[in-house]
């Protein structure tokens, strides 16, 4: 079976030389795919109620995003992971369990980290974030540019002070504080994760 690995990493201090945080991602997407690290910068959104366009459906805006630095697959709006202006740093990978994956058009996994970013200042807020979008508008649709694969989503999320893990399937959730270190990590297709354990 060839190597295959989509992980996201953090360490905490104490954990870690001179106290600081440390994070870190990689990414199993198709080797043919486009990878854009884009900034966006912060905004102030005066028309409230306006909604606009994530990857495929839309959603409310809010009075107010923060800067970002993103890694995203160029065909779609969200990001596979980025930072943030105030330090709150998010990544995604796949998981799969017993509900069937929608392949309705919603939120994709990658649609709610970028969200996450833009909407919150530390890594406990960017989890209330991610919640009530997920809870509100769902998530599904194709995740690859090219060929038909969707999933759901587990983020790790993290800030100067903390980190969270987050998984999901369908509008179901679970999340856990980090405790010094904690890696994130998936291989598509249920019968190949269970051949790697």
């Amino acid at each position: 079976m060839e190597p295959c690995s989509c992980d996201t990493f953090v360490a905490l201090p104490p954990a870690t030389v001179g106290n600081r945080v440390i994070f870190g991602k990689n990414s199993d997407r198709l080797f043919d795919e486009v990878q854009e690290v884009i900034y966006c910068p912060a905004a102030v959104h005066n028309d409230l109620g306006k909604r606009f366009k994530c990857t495929y459906i839309e959603v409310d805006q809010v009075p107010e995003t923060y800067a970002v630095v993103l890694s995203r697959p160029a065909w779609l709006w969200g990001a596979e992971m980025g930072a943030n202006e105030h330090g709150v740093c998010i990544g995604n990978e796949a998981v799969w369990g017993r509900e069937d994956i929608s392949k309705e058009e919603a939120l994709l996994g990658m649609d709610l980290v970028r969200l996450g970013l833009e909407r919150a200042d530390t890594a406990e807020k960017a989890l209330d974030v991610i919640v009530d979008l997920l809870e509100k508008y769902g998530q599904g649709g194709n995740c690859a540019e090219g060929e038909e694969f969707s999933y759901y989503n587990s983020f790790l999320i993290a800030d100067r002070n903390e980190a969270w893990i987050l998984e999901t399937s369908g509008k179901y959730w679970a999340a856990e504080r980090v405790q010094a270190f904690h890696n994130n990590q998936d291989c598509p297709g249920a019968s190949r994760r269970e051949e790697l354990r």
